[in-house]
């Protein structure tokens, strides 16, 4: 099972990650500044509920690779290198939007909580995430390695609910930040950039 250690740097982690600004978070942002802490909240209930499946999914899958053979970790393990690798590039690349957006329309709550769950359902690249992210905390020598992911899976859940509700929570404040700060965009993507590098290196050279 995950140490304390493990679990609380996973979370500290996962909530720098949760802080990076992306399509998710923005959105979030833009529902709760235009209509209201109540619509971001029931937007940020949706991707947790979302970030589920894919928890399950992964860990799944993670549970059949590592008991697969050496090859299978060797390709996972290269595989997740290489994608984060790729999302540090584009963070560090990422330029600072300071334009304010558009008014997003009113929406029903039944429909925003929906939104939430199908953006984060249909985007491929959390699983390829969590494929890449989740393993360097896990190992067979502590047990399940199914039941380990599930529960780095519901930290992250945590840290994005605690993130996410916050940004939707104080928005305004969240949004001036965000929005109209390109020196605070510029940090926060330096920042995930080093911890997906970082990431990329440890997990190249993690041993089964």
């Amino acid at each position: 099972m995950l140490t304390p250690e493990i679990a609380l740097s996973f979370f500290g982690i996962a909530i720098l990650l949760a802080l990076a600004p992306g399509p998710d978070n923005v959105f979030v942002l833009m529902q709760s500044a235009m209509w209201g802490r109540r619509s971001g909240m029931l937007v940020v209930l949706g991707l947790c509920t979302g970030l589920v499946g894919h928890t399950v999914a992964v860990a799944v899958g993670l549970a059949a690779l590592f008991a697969a053979s050496e090859t299978a970790f060797i390709v996972l393990k290269l595989a997740g290198a290489v994608y984060l690798i790729y999302l540090a590039w584009g963070a560090f690349r990422a330029r600072p939007d300071t334009h304010a957006a558009s008014r997003p329309p009113r929406q029903s709550n039944a429909t925003l909580y929906r939104r939430g769950i199908v953006m984060n359902l249909t985007n491929p690249k959390v699983s390829l995430f969590f494929l890449a992210f989740l393993p360097q905390f896990t190992s067979a020598a502590r047990g399940s390695v199914a039941l380990q992911t599930l529960s780095l899976g519901l930290l992250f859940i945590a840290a994005t609910l605690l993130v996410f509700g916050c940004i939707a929570f104080f928005s305004g404040v969240f949004g001036e930040l965000i929005q109209r700060s390109a020196k605070a965009q510029r940090l926060l993507n330096y920042f995930a950039g080093t911890v997906f590098l970082g990431l990329a290196a440890k997990l190249a050279f993690a041993s089964r």
